[in-house]
Parts: structure tokens; sequence; C-alpha cells
């Protein structure tokens, strides 16, 4: 979101000036326009760039603090509280900052004449293509307070599931890092102190060193490196990391990341199923909200998190438009079992699309409950080996000159 600067007139001719937070220009134009003035002059401010304003960008507002407004706005809304007014109370009582400023930007839209689906455009960053259609379609019916409600249950589905991977991944990742912790410290602190011995040792007996076994030798090369050569390492890993993520963000590299993630062993059917889960819980919800369904088929797809899907439903897009199903389009692709296709068939078939689209979500989700659990049994003694098999090389490879040595002194 940027600052706009402008300067109108009223019908009477008497010069307005101001400043408003928006997505772009047009929104300001539109936002002017319904206040009854004459737009003259519209100019976005630069600000030079601030600590805070760089960290708001890698922040990301709370799934489980919107889904909490959603059913507070549905409530205060279908009790019959004049909107400002709703809006005023949920913002002096929600306690997420990005959150707040959000509900501000959208009740100063409001006052200044559009309706809440306009003013939630010009918030992005918190309120999603998902949430803007729904609460759009919400207000065209004259039921927004339904659509907030059905949007705040698949917002907590979503967040139930984002929820459920973290916390099959944190063992993993905190039992990897305590390992690359020991690890270091093994190479950088006590590596060394035996090569030091061994120095000692190669000083008074001439080729001693060239005695050494391979496996010494290595381990000893490697601590020598990251104690002399550090930053070597650091500035290696922090170019990858940031190479990596800028080839991420571009097309072809999301979409052959996401390709990858399918492709990995038992990880790819729970990233698969994951994706699913999410793109059959996002368009049921999207049907049910009577968003029309070609916006509900692009908003599914981008919203599903993996761009494979995101292709297939581009196919599916195109299928519709043309007077086509939703489910010829789906067996092209791999990514959608048989099972979908069938269930979809027949949805389309029967009228029941919506339901049929709600079992595969509810499928899927509980397939992801299983999949994880199955996973993270399965991790932890691979984590366990992994750990105790580099550990046990390093011990090895340092006490074996000494059982060397000892043998020759006897």
């Amino acid at each position: 979101m940027s600052t706009f600067a402008f300067r109108a007139v009223d019908v009477a001719g008497v010069p307005a000036r101001g400043e408003m937070d928006a997505s772009s220009k047009s929104v300001v134009y539109e936002q002017l326009r319904q206040r009854g003035l004459i737009v003259l002059d519209i100019s976005e401010k630069r600000e030079a760039l601030k600590l805070e304003s760089i960290l708001q960008r890698f922040k990301s507002v709370n799934l489980r603090a919107i889904a909490v407004f959603s059913r507070q706005f549905a409530t205060l809304i279908a009790a019959g509280m004049p909107m400002l007014r709703s809006l005023y109370t949920l913002e002096a009582q929600t306690e997420d900052e990005m959150l707040k400023k959000a509900i501000v930007g959208v009740r100063e839209d409001v006052e200044a004449g559009s309706s809440v689906a306009q003013a939630m455009e010009s918030q992005p960053g918190v309120f999603d293509p998902l949430y803007r259609a729904v609460v759009r379609a919400g207000e065209g019916s004259g039921r927004l307070e339904e659509a907030l409600d059905r949007v705040a249950y698949q917002l907590e589905r979503l967040d139930a599931l984002r929820r459920q991977v973290r916390a099959a991944m944190t063992y993993p990742a905190v039992v990897f890092s305590l390992a690359l912790v020991v690890m270091i410290v093994v190479v950088a602190v006590i590596v060394p102190i035996f090569a030091g011995i061994f120095q000692q040792l190669a000083a008074d007996q001439p080729g001693l060193s060239d005695q050494l076994p391979m496996m010494t030798r290595m381990t000893v090369g490697v601590s020598h490196f990251t104690t002399h050569h550090w930053y070597v390492l650091i500035g290696a890993t922090v170019a990858g990391i940031y190479a990596f993520l800028r080839w991420k963000k571009t097309d072809r590299g999301r979409h052959q990341w996401d390709r990858f993630k399918l492709r990995i062993p038992r990880i790819g059917d729970v990233v698969k199923k994951v994706g699913l889960a999410r793109w059959s819980r996002t368009f049921s919800g999207m049907i049910a909200s009577g968003v029309p369904i070609l916006q509900a088929i692009e908003v599914s797809g981008e919203t599903a998190g993996n761009t494979v899907i995101t292709a297939a439903m581009d196919d599916v897009y195109a299928s519709v438009k043309r007077g086509g199903t939703i489910a010829q389009p789906l067996s092209q692709h791999d990514v959608f079992p048989p099972m979908v296709e069938h269930m979809v068939s027949v949805g389309e078939e029967s009228g029941q699309l919506e339901g049929m689209l709600s079992k595969i979500a509810d499928f899927y989700e509980a397939e992801v409950d299983a999949k994880i659990k199955a996973l993270t049994a399965l991790v932890e003694p691979l984590m366990i080996v992994f750990v105790g098999g580099i550990v046990g090389f390093i011990v090895i490879s340092m006490y074996l000159p000494i059982f060397s040595l000892y043998n020759n002194i006897r």
C-alpha cells in the first residue's frame, strides 16, 4: 500500500487537499469521485525506507486473528449494528497490529463512501483474493453476515491444516538444528585439540602424519577449513540461500520447486494432499458463498499453495469458459487422483458440487493427519541414525590413530 497526495475541488469550486493510503491511483480517484469531488491531481508520496516498513514486508497477518475478526464482524452485522459502528468496535478490540491497521483503512474507505468489498481491495496484504471475493458476493446478495461466517470457517480449517503441518516439521527442525550445533562444536573445538596432539606426535615421529587413517585426515581437513576459512562457509551459505529465494520467486523457479516437492518420496504425497485439501476447501466455500464459478476457479487455484494445481485450474477455467466441465480437465493432470475427478463429476451432474468438494476436503485433511503421524514416526529414528552416524564417524576418526599408536608401543 502507498500514500497518495491529491488535489481536488467540489462542485462549488472549493479546493480540497489531502493524503490517502491506497493500493493504486485508480482506487484514490474512485473514492474521491464517490465523495463528489473533481480530481485535479494525484501523486504518490515517496518516503525514505524505514526499518519498520522493511520488516513489515516480511510479516503476515495471523489467520486465526482474521477468522476471529470475521466471526465478530458477522455477529455485529446480524445484531443490526450499523456498519461504521461495527468497524469502530472491531478496531478497538483487535489486538493484532497489522489487522488493526487494515480495519482502520477499511473503516476510513467506508466512511468515504466505498463498499466493504471495495475498501478491502485496498488492503491486499491482509484480505486475500478469497476473502475479498466472498465478501463481494455476500454484499451483492445482501447476506454479508453469512459470507463472513463462511469465510471464517474456511480460515479456521486452513489455519488448522497449517498448524498441523508446522507441528510435524518442528521436531525434525529442532533435532537437525541441535545436531548441527553439536557438529560445529565438535569440529571447531574438539577436533583441533586432537589435531594438535597428532602434530606433536608427528614432530617426535617423522612420517606419522602420512600414516594417519583416511577418516582422520578427512575430519582434520574439514576442521581446519571450518576454523580458518569460516567466512567462506558463511558467505557461501548466505549466497546460496539468497540465490535460492530469488530463483523461487520467479514463475519458472516456483513451478519447478513445486514439482520437485511433489516428487520427494513420502513427503511429496503429504504436499500433494495438503494442496488438494486447501484447493477443495476454498473452492467449496466460494461456491457456497455465491461467488461466480469462473472467479471461484481462478481464486481457488491461486490460493492452493502449489503452482502445479494453479496450472491445472487454468485449464479448468478455459474449459468452463467455453462451456465444458470441471472434471474433464482434472483427469489430464496427475496431481488430481481419479477419486477427485469422479467426485467432482458426480457433483456437477447432481448439482451438489459444493458438497462433493467439501467431502474431498474432509477426506484429504484426514489423510494429511494420518500421513504426518506416519512420517513423524519414520523421521525420528532416521534423525537419530543420521546424528549418531556423523558423531560416531568423527569420534572413531579421532581415536583410530591413538589405537594404532598404542599397538605400535606394545
